[in-house]
């Protein structure tokens, strides 16, 4: 959910003149947008009549449509998008998995609130669920009622959360705002409570929802939440696209799963895997010598705290009580971790990690860090690790049994092959 906006906002002049009746057509009618051909382009539309106003507006959107192909797919090309929309919006293929959330659980219709430019709302209707999306932005609205135009059973409308009636759909989906003023723009917020609204007020509708107990309610949480801020009773699940920690899921009622507290959801090129974390499942692994081979869990595990889950399936151990490496004396294929091969193990010193680099003529690396205040990129330009030659290695600046240590290592086949 953004901030709300005026008509003479940027968000506003993006796509106020596209609504206009000629607009869509116009854009519609653009060529795939490259950065190099804009001058040339909008002279040659001002040259044709078209107002300085209408021209940047379809430029404008002509370069969000080419931006949300990452997030959107072939549904980018003929939807409309602010700035700060774009960047908040989940991805399609996400926004399907919460969609898929509902329809698993029998849910026919879902409000949708805090709608922004509609792409849960798009989800959720492409799977035949009624949809009211609801935003406090009118130029959010607007936006979501032209993306909505594929899907007979979605609309938008303007509206707030904390004025929705939960008697009129049976399950509702929350985005809060997660985003605060600042004198240099804006910032993430990290405490729930600060919110827009707060995690407070979302838990407030979810009762109402559920007459008293926690209804089918899901919400987007910033990844760094709190588990135990949240009700036990919920499902928390945090969701990693490709390595990267998007969002922390607060389900609730029937979209929560049975005896769940929390879950990871891992997409990578192979699929979506998940992992649960229940009252059965293990605490922490308890710390040893550094084995054959070292495994980086990922980082929605973590958030989970599913690591003793994850070790007690690859029969692994910490290197340290306070680190999250994983090592082992055999070499597992997982889509939770990622596998490296140790090749040597080194207390930490620069002359030392110099002479080793010189020796085996190790020239290209990678630097990873954890539990260390040495900053990779620093290293680096101390090394100057070119100089040494061509082969390739992963230093692994870390703790080992309280010791600050270099791991050199090597990503395991199937791990370098997919990344």
């Amino acid at each position: 959910m953004a901030a709300p906006m005026t008509a003479d906002s940027d968000a506003a002049k993006a796509v106020e003149p596209v609504l206009h009746p000629g607009g869509l057509d116009l854009l519609d009618s653009l060529p795939p947008y490259e950065e190099e051909d804009v001058l040339r382009r909008s002279t040659a539309l001002r040259e044709a009549g078209h107002s300085p106003e209408l021209v940047s507006a379809v430029m404008t959107q002509s370069r969000l449509r080419a931006r949300a192909a990452d997030k959107f797919g072939e549904f980018a090309s003929t939807m409309l998008f602010t700035p700060d929309g774009l960047e908040q919006a989940t991805r399609l293929p996400v926004a399907a998995v919460h969609a898929r959330r509902f329809r698993r659980a029998g849910i026919s219709s879902v409000a949708d609130l805090g709608c922004g430019i509609g792409g849960d709302a798009m989800a959720l209707a492409g799977l035949g669920l009624e949809v009211r999306a609801v935003d406090r932005d009118p130029v959010a609205v607007a936006v979501a009622t032209m993306n909505l135009r594929p899907f007979p059973t979605a609309s938008a409308q303007l509206g707030t959360a904390e004025e929705h009636d939960p008697a009129t759909t049976e399950g509702i989906w929350m985005d809060p705002a997660r985003r605060g003023p600042t004198r240099a723009g804006s910032r993430r917020l990290h405490d729930p409570e600060d919110y827009s609204p707060p995690v407070s007020a979302v838990l407030e509708l979810a009762r109402r929802l559920g007459g008293g107990a926690l209804g089918p309610l899901g919400a987007k949480l910033g990844p760094a939440v709190d588990r135990d801020a949240l009700p036990d009773e919920a499902e928390v699940q945090w969701l990693s696209w490709h390595g990267q920690v998007l969002e922390a899921t607060m389900w609730c009622g029937p979209l929560a799963a049975d005896g769940v507290a929390a879950s990871a959801l891992v997409v990578d090129r192979t699929g979506a895997h998940r992992l649960d974390r229940t009252a059965e499942t293990p605490g922490d692994p308890e710390p040893g010598p550094v084995g054959a081979h070292l495994y980086e869990p990922d980082g929605a595990l973590l958030r989970a705290r599913l690591l003793g889950r994850v070790a007690a399936d690859l029969e692994a151990r910490t290197l340290d009580p306070t680190i999250a490496y994983l090592t082992s004396d055999h070499q597992v294929a997982s889509p939770f971790v990622k596998g490296y091969t140790v090749l040597d193990v080194m207390p930490f010193g620069i002359k030392r990690l110099t002479s080793y680099l010189r020796e085996h003529r190790l020239g290209v690396l990678e630097i990873k860090k954890r539990g260390t205040a040495v900053e990779p990129e620093e290293l680096r330009r101390k090394l100057r690790p070119r100089r040494f030659g061509d082969g390739s290695a992963t230093l692994i600046l870390t703790r080992v049994a309280g010791e600050q240590s270099v791991i050199v290592a090597s990503p395991h086949r199937d791990a370098a092959e997919s990344s």
